[in-house]
Parts: C-alpha cells; structure tokens; sequence
C-alpha cells in the first residue's frame, strides 16, 4: 500500500484495501462496545438479578459501579496488550481481545442470578466485567493504530474517525436489539429471562468478528518496521520509563481524553441514564429517543474528522469541551422542563426538604464494589430513596442519629435507622409513606407520556451527541500522531483508557453520588463541567497540533 506522504493523497478516494480495512477493524470494534455497553442498558435488570437484598438506591449505585468494574481495568488491559501490540503486532493483538471480550459477554447471558447462587452472583458478573474491560483497553488501541497506520498522510483524521463511530453504533445497537427483545415478549418475561438474549447473541457476533479478522494483513508500518529489527524490545519502559514521552502521555491525558471521556459518557450514557432514572421516562422510550439521536448526529464523527485533515485536531476537541461547559446546565435544565415537566412544577410547588445531623450524610459512592459499604444511616436512607426517586431536594441542620423528609408544607415523613433489627418493617413504612407524601404533592411517580414534548427532547440530545462527535471524532487521529510507531500502540493507549475508563466509566456513579449527597438533580453535573474545563485549559496550553505529522518518518 502506498503510503508516502504526497501532495495530492488528501484528494484520492479510498483503496479497496484501505476500506477493507476500515470495515474489517470498524464491525469488529462495534461489535466490543456493543458487548460492554449491555452491562448498562440493561443496569435495571442486572440489579434486580445480581443485586438483590439491599435499597433501590443502593441497587443502582452497586449496578452502576458493577458497570464502570470494567473502565476500572481498561488501563490495565491497555498496558497489556498495548505491549503486545508493539511487541507482537497490531493484527494478532485485537483479534486476542475480540476473543476475550466475546466470550465473557456470552457468560454473563448464563450466569445464575442471586436468588440461585447468592453473592456469588455478584461475583462472577463483576469478575466477567472486569475481563471485558481488559479486552477493550486493548481493542480501540489496536484497531485506531492499525487504521491510522494504513492512512495516507492528510486524511487519518477522516480514515480513524470510522473507529470513532463505533463506540456509538455499540451502544446504538444494544439499543436496538434490547428493543427487538421487548417487542418479543412480555415485560414479566423480559424480566426473568429476555434480558439474557442480548448477551447470548454476542457468541454470533464474535464468530462473524473472529473470520472478519483473519483476512487482515499486518499493519505495513510495523511489518516493515519488524523487518528492520526495529521494533520496541521494551514498550513499557519506552512509553513510561522515560520523561520526554511520559510528558506526552500525561498531556494527552489532562489535555485531551479526561474532558473527551466525561463528554462522550454525558452526552449519551449519562444522558440516557437521566432520562430513565431521574426524569422517569418510560424505558423503551427512552431508549428510543436516545437511539434516534445517535442516528441523526453519528455522521458528526465522520464530519469532524474529516475537518480535523482541513483545520487540525486540536481546536475541535477543545471546543466540544468548551460547549459542555457553557451549556450542560441550561441544557439538563430543558431536557427537565420538556420530559416531565409535573417533576418540574412540583419541585416548585412544594419544595421537599431533608432535615438531618450532615455528619450521618454520606457521599453514597463506594468505588470498591458492593457488600463494602452500606448506606444504612437514616439520612443515607432518606437522601438515597429521594434521589432514586429522582425528586430534588435541600437539606436542613437536625438532630444526631435521626432524619425526616419533608414535602411541601404540612407532610414529614420520619426516616429509620437501617442497621435496626425491624428495619424490614420499618423500610416498607417508610416507603409507603414517602411515595403517599409524594404523589399528594403532585410529585410524578414517572413522566406523563402525554406531556413529553418528544421534538425538543430529541433536539437536545442531538446537541449533546454532537458534542460527543467534536470531543471523539478526531482523537484518535491526534493520539496516534503523538507517538512514534515503536511505542504507539502503547502510549496512546494508556491516557486513552485512563482518560475513559475511570473519568468517564465513573461519571455515572460518581454523578447519581452527589446528586444523593446534594439533593440537587443537576449538581452532579458539576463533575463533567469541571474535568471539560481542566482539558480545555491544558490542552490550549500545551497540547500540540498535529494534523500534518508524517508517522512515516516521526520518531518522537
């Protein structure tokens, strides 16, 4: 393949070869994403099946966690096997981690629920999260190296922004296929066994993945590279060991994957988890909507990348980080008033107020997993089945080892001590009493189908996937021009899943935690604005533009 940096490379089309190799790494990359992201979309499920025993806000934060097990490792899979990819070779790597990754995902469709095995429930859905996360720290970094290194000089931005479309279309056609699921069967169903089916149809996939890939041929820069004997004996060393490129890899960290990653779990992740558990929309339809916006602002990817060739990298990823700062609050704010707007007048109504001792409020995040901490304290208690609830609320200073809900004027509601030995009892009182006290203030118990303004909740998650499509477009193009061919697959791995596997795949969590903690539904906003922020600054500073770096020839 040529690969020769000319004048005119920019304006020919693509080689079959060249799309061959897109199709091939781009199908077998959608099809990871779609195996990882299953775990989330499907977070209700998993938490009544692998989660069951404890408080509908602690089920959630425990799934939610359970999910982002996987981002947890994803660093650690990308020195793995980005060690292999520099050592071994780009080809064999991914078709390693394609394996991995398939095959867990179809575990997790026949594991026994906690009602059969107990905690070892729990256990083996976190460890199969954990292989899968491996998997994908080393799946994105071989598949954008290997595209890259097939590009010709002047259009590796538009040529990896096919990979960057992968990660949506995974979660795009979860969606779809937990849709078709439904349609198929009833909600009790679903329930108690359907929801497997998306999980066992991933055995299909990675047969149709593994044949794809074994008609690649080795990236031509590390074959030749290879065939000099000059390829890396010591990647990690070279990546890490070393200041000049540490310096880079931290950069590219702080500067450009943090505020990618907290941007890309917001505006659709996040987005979608806001919509289901605060706003309490119908599932499906939430689903849905999510899906048609993927659809309509996937081709932003494509755009962005191809503009990143014409204008550079660096000021459209920026500048998607600096849009999420300035507008997520009026835009969650619009994403309220249209999909449930009884939420939204009730909160002004008749205002819910937590009055409790702030030493018994927890921060309801435990990135360790479940069964290590409980939320039991009666403020705990009371905050956590508030926010599940998704109501909003402020707190009040009160006594020591008590906490009570108020709603509106005249209705308190006395929360319990849950290490108690009748809270059982006391639990379903509670609950009792706390849904009456809400629905009496006009407080939804979910989103009135007939209030939905569908049109402007699609636009606004249109906005934020675009916003997505400006962060993540053209990163990979700008990761791999950073870093020589002899460590690439290594070096840009790392800030990579760093970047999204722990500032992003904890972004749910962390945002359900505060918003718990505060009682204020959009305060947990303030954890993507801040990281967007901090990458916007650093990568303005210090982050180079290198749109027009030959890889051929760039050594670091």
């Amino acid at each position: 393949m040529a690969m020769a940096n000319v004048a005119g490379a920019a304006a020919r089309p693509m080689s079959a070869n060249e799309k061959k190799v897109i199709f091939a790494s781009s199908l077998g990359t959608v099809f990871e994403w779609y195996d990882f992201y299953l775990a989330g979309s499907l977070a209700a499920e998993i938490g009544v099946n692998f989660f069951a025993g404890v408080s509908a806000s602690t089920a959630l934060i425990f799934t939610l966690l359970s999910f982002a097990a996987g981002f947890a490792v994803r660093p650690f899979g990308a020195i793995i096997f980005g060690r292999l990819g520099d050592v071994v070779g780009r080809k064999y790597t991914f078709l390693m981690t394609i394996l991995i990754m398939g095959l867990s995902t179809f575990v997790v469709g026949l594991l026994p629920n906690y009602a059969a095995i107990g905690i070892w429930a729990p256990v083996g859905f976190i460890a199969l999260r954990l292989l899968q996360g491996l998997a994908l720290g080393g799946e994105y970094g071989g598949a954008a190296t290997y595209v890259a290194e097939h590009a010709p000089q002047g259009r590796r931005g538009f040529y990896t922004s096919f990979i960057q479309t992968t990660a949506t279309l995974g979660l795009f056609v979860s969606l779809l296929i937990i849709l078709a699921v439904r349609q198929g069967m009833t909600p009790a169903d679903f329930k108690a066994w359907g929801w497997r089916v998306p999980f066992l149809l991933s055995i299909i996939l990675l047969a149709v993945s593994v044949w794809i890939r074994l008609q690649l041929s080795e990236s031509p820069l590390f074959a030749k590279m290879k065939a000099e004997g000059k390829q890396s004996k010591a990647p990690l060393t070279e990546s890490f060991g070393q200041w000049g490129n540490l310096k880079i890899v931290i950069i590219a960290l702080l500067g450009l994957t943090m505020g990618q990653a907290v941007v890309w779990y917001a505006g659709q992740f996040y987005a979608l988890l806001y919509l289901k558990t605060t706003l309490k929309m119908d599932g499906q339809t939430a689903e849905i909507l999510v899906a048609l916006a993927l659809a309509i602002a996937t081709p932003g990817f494509l755009f962005f990348g191809w503009l990143s060739d014409k204008i550079g990298r660096k000021p459209i990823i920026l500048g998607g980080c600096l849009l999420a700062v300035v507008t997520y609050f009026p835009l969650f704010h619009a994403l309220t008033e249209y999909a449930n707007p009884a939420l939204f007048e009730a909160s002004a109504a008749n205002p819910v107020v937590v009055t409790a001792n702030p030493a018994d409020c927890s921060v309801q995040f435990n990135p360790v997993g479940a069964g290590v901490v409980s939320f039991t304290s009666p403020c705990d208690i009371a905050t956590g089945a508030l926010a599940a609830k998704g109501v909003p609320y402020t707190k009040a200073e009160g006594p020591a080892g008590e906490a009570s809900v108020k709603i509106g004027a005249n209705t308190v509601v006395p929360a319990y001590d849950g290490k108690a030995a009748d809270a059982k009892d006391k639990k379903a009182a509670f609950d009792k009493a706390l849904s009456d006290g809400l629905t009496a203030a006009k407080y939804p118990a979910k989103a009135d189908s007939a209030r939905v303004n569908y049109p402007m909740v699609l636009l606004i998650l249109v906005v934020l996937v675009l916003y997505v499509t400006m962060v993540y477009g053209p990163i990979a193009a700008l990761l791999v021009e950073l870093f020589p061919t002899r460590i690439r697959y290594t070096s840009m791995s790392l800030p990579y899943h760093i970047g999204n596997g722990w500032f992003g795949g904890f972004l749910p969590a962390t945002v359900f935690a505060i918003i718990a903690y505060t009682g204020d539904i959009y305060s947990g906003l303030w954890y993507p604005i801040v990281l967007a922020g901090i990458t916007f600054v650093v990568g303005l500073l210090f982050v180079p533009e290198t749109k027009d770096r030959d890889i051929i020839t760039y050594n670091g």
